[in-house]
């Protein structure tokens, strides 16, 4: 077990290793700088994206979650962040397309840099990790499926948030506190 444990740990460190430190700013960048931001994506990389708007909605951001009954219309000066691991995903890529229409800007979190998603995007940051198709130009994993872009996903949207929050008046511990749901 405890070597599972740290292969898991060493591959998801390797992956992160490997993220383009200007794709992350600038995503952290378009974040401080969106009139509100709005986050999509399927399966497990929709639920990663559901972490990362719980995390940005803690930090005051006004976020929202596509496909939720109380999600607004999404316009110029808007900012769409579309996960997909292939970048292929139909229903993300319809999102893009209508988000790019109404004006907003887009970023793809993709493992594929020439993905349609990506293609159409305003910005891309590429995290360099298997996805379940494992393509020839993924990583090694011992994890299956697309445990390791999700892994790699969460640590670091959450290093971004992090980062996002250090470059403007930051909410304080308690202030954060204070925004954590309290019907539970």
């Amino acid at each position: 077990m405890k070597q599972t444990i740290q292969t898991v740990s060493n591959e998801v460190t390797q992956v992160l290793s490997r993220i383009d430190e200007n794709q992350a700013t600038e995503v952290s960048l378009s974040i401080n700088q969106a009139a509100r931001i709005f986050v999509t994506g399927e399966g497990r990389s929709g639920l990663m994206g559901k972490a990362f708007a719980m995390r940005l909605m803690h930090g005051d951001y006004p976020v929202y979650v596509t496909g939720e009954t109380i999600t607004p219309s999404i316009k110029d000066g808007d900012l769409l962040i579309a996960i997909s691991g292939s970048g292929s995903t139909a229903s993300i890529y319809q999102q893009a397309l209508s988000a790019q229409q109404a004006g907003a800007e887009i970023i793809a979190i993709t493992t594929n840099p020439d993905s349609k998603l990506a293609e159409i995007s305003d910005k891309k940051l590429i995290v360099p990790a298997a996805t379940k198709k494992r393509l020839p130009s993924e990583p090694e994993t011992i994890q299956p499926l697309g445990n390791q872009f999700d892994q790699s996903l969460h640590l670091l949207l959450d290093a971004i948030i992090i980062y996002s929050l250090n470059q403007r008046p930051m909410s304080s511990y308690e202030e954060m506190t204070k925004r954590h749901a309290n019907l539970e």
